[in-house]
């Protein structure tokens, strides 16, 4: 909400003082001509506070909507090309990987999570104006939340919302939930199609890490990684040996009511080079804040992370050659497929860090709204280890900042002709044209 703070006090304040300066005049140093305050008569500017955090993106825009017991969720995409053929269904796969329920390793909540898309598409293609996509709640149970309406569950958002709002959403921790994250894995979709067509950009997330349990470098090809390997498990592992490891560490803590946490790996391959922009703007920069946005997160690491911390810079750099296609290419990706903040071409590597849940099942000492210790046994369903679900959505956030960056360069680098001698093109395949029809 808005609000606004009148400048005429400060205003009056300081004509007043402004006009006082006549009778502090020396004669021998200021005459009347040397110091000129100009009059104006025009209204007052007013300052305005905007309350915002809820829209992600500049070219290629996101808003977020709904709250996990309110009537439903979903968001608002701003700035989507016309022209692209769009389907509920189109964002319904992922939806689909991102629901609850799906396994005994997540939360039992029920819901079927189907999207709708209300505007912005007309004869099965966008229309460029804004898209909104519905998911309506329907498995709640409001009654779970009794006891959280009077005590903070400890690591949770239910303190600091009412720190800065002075008042929150009982039910399911309204907009801190997870269930906020459908309207942005939904966008991403959206952003992911857009990517394939236009250069070919996939990206894939997969879970690398599950408390104790971590899946060893080089054990996954990320050259051909595909996503029938990574969904063939329910903990969204493609090496099926350390999948069996971490469904085994979430079960065990999951039957004693406590939770894990853990890492997923995201990579993007086929990015244009190119994107990002020096030196606020950087492109590895833009994707930590779109990660670490996500529910639960604590940590990102880009390239060699920090694990390049302990080589020397002659073991850390990236040497260049030449390829078969007399194309600039890196022979190591220690850089993560961007150096000084823009894309090289090279495949995108990064990881995001996942805390262990913080609504658990044990008893937890805490304090109540109203300043009186006490203890609380949280109620409600709650995923035992959250990064089986993440992948989806961090596959999405990252879709949603490559594809507004891909929309930056286009608009500053693409505008007119390129340096063919040190350019390219950002199609790497001309999609089939889409009919239109009239």
């Amino acid at each position: 909400m808005a609000s606004s703070l009148s400048t005429k006090p400060f205003l009056r304040a300081t004509s007043d003082a402004l006009a006082g300066l006549g009778s502090l005049q020396s004669p021998s140093r200021l005459s009347s001509s040397s110091v000129t305050i100009p009059s104006r008569h025009s209204h007052p500017k007013r300052l305005e506070i905007q309350a915002a955090g809820n829209t992600y993106g500049t070219y290629f825009r996101v808003t977020t909507f709904g709250e996990s017991h309110g009537g439903g969720v979903g968001c608002i995409i701003d700035g989507c090309p016309p022209r692209i053929p769009l389907s509920e269904s189109d964002m319904q796969v992922d939806l689909d990987r991102r629901r609850p329920g799906q396994s005994r390793i997540t939360t039992p909540r029920k819901e079927t999570d189907t999207c709708r898309i209300s505007s912005g598409v007309a004869d099965g293609v966008t229309t460029g104006t804004p898209i909104k996509v519905e998911v309506p709640n329907t498995d709640q149970r409001g009654h779970d939340y009794s006891e959280m309406s009077k005590a903070y569950r400890p690591s949770h958002a239910d303190a600091t919302y009412d720190y800065k709002y002075g008042v929150r959403s009982v039910q399911g921790g309204g907009r801190s939930s997870a269930r906020e994250t459908i309207g942005r894995v939904a966008a991403g979709a959206v952003a992911k199609k857009i990517l394939k067509l236009k250069s070919g950009t996939e990206i894939l997330a997969y879970v690398s890490q599950v408390h104790g349990v971590v899946l060893p470098d080089g054990v996954v090809d990320h050259e051909t990684l595909t996503l029938d390997q990574i969904e063939s498990n329910i903990v969204r592992c493609p090496d099926p040996e350390y999948a069996e490891k971490m469904i085994a560490a979430i079960d065990a803590v999951r039957v004693r009511g406590d939770s894990v946490g853990g890492v997923v790996t995201c990579i993007v391959r086929n990015v244009p080079r190119g994107l990002g922009s020096p030196v606020f703007d950087k492109l590895e920069a833009e994707l930590a804040k779109a990660c670490m946005s996500l529910p639960a997160t604590k940590g990102f690491e880009f390239g060699s992370g920090f694990a390049g911390t302990f080589l020397t810079g002659s073991e850390h750099n990236d040497p260049f050659y030449m390829d078969e296609h007399n194309q600039i290419r890196t022979r190591t990706n220690r850089s993560g497929g961007i150096q000084g903040g823009i894309s090289n071409g090279e495949i995108i590597n990064m990881r995001i860090a996942f805390k262990p849940t913080s609504t658990i099942g044990k008893k937890q000492h805490t304090v109540t709204r109203d300043k009186h210790e006490t203890e609380l046994i949280a109620r409600g369903r709650h995923d035992p280890c959250v990064v089986p679900r993440a992948v989806p959505m961090v596959e999405a956030m990252v879709a949603l900042t490559i594809l507004d960056q891909l929309m930056a360069h286009h608009a500053q680098c693409m505008l007119f002709p390129i340096n063919s001698a040190l350019q390219e093109p950002l199609e790497t395949s001309i999609p089939e044209p889409v009919q239109v029809p009239y």
